[in-house]
C-alpha cells in the first residue's frame, strides 16, 4: 500500500479564501494537487484566472513534489502594479498634506 500525504489547496476567489484538504499519494507533486482541486468542484475550472503556486508564500513551479503537511497557495495575477500603487497612495498623502 502507497503512502499518502495530507495536504491543503487554497485560493481566493472573489475576496473569498476557500480552502481544501486533501490526501494524495506520497510523490505528487503541485500540479497533481491542482488538477484534485479542480476535481473537487470546490475550485474553477478555467486556470487563466491563476497565474501560478507557492507552497507556504513560496514560489513554486508545478513540478515541485509534496510533503506531508504542504498548503499548495493557488495564485491569482496581480491587479495593478504594486510600485504604482504605492506612487499613487505617496502622492494622496502629499495631496492631503498641502
Amino acid at each position: 500500500m502507497s503512502k499518502r500525504i495530507n495536504i491543503s489547496v487554497v485560493c481566493v476567489i472573489q475576496n473569498q479564501p476557500i480552502m481544501r484538504n486533501f490526501q494524495m499519494p506520497s510523490g505528487s507533486t503541485v500540479a497533481d494537487a491542482i488538477k484534485e482541486a479542480r476535481a473537487s468542484g470546490a475550485f474553477p475550472p478555467d486556470e487563466n484566472t491563476f497565474s501560478g503556486c507557492a507552497i507556504f508564500g513560496r514560489r513554486v513551479e508545478p513540478v515541485t513534489a509534496l510533503h506531508d503537511g504542504d498548503r499548495v497557495e493557488w495564485l491569482q495575477p496581480l491587479r495593478c502594479d504594486p510600485k504604482e500603487s504605492r506612487r499613487l497612495r505617496a502622492h494622496a498623502r502629499a495631496k492631503a498634506a498641502e
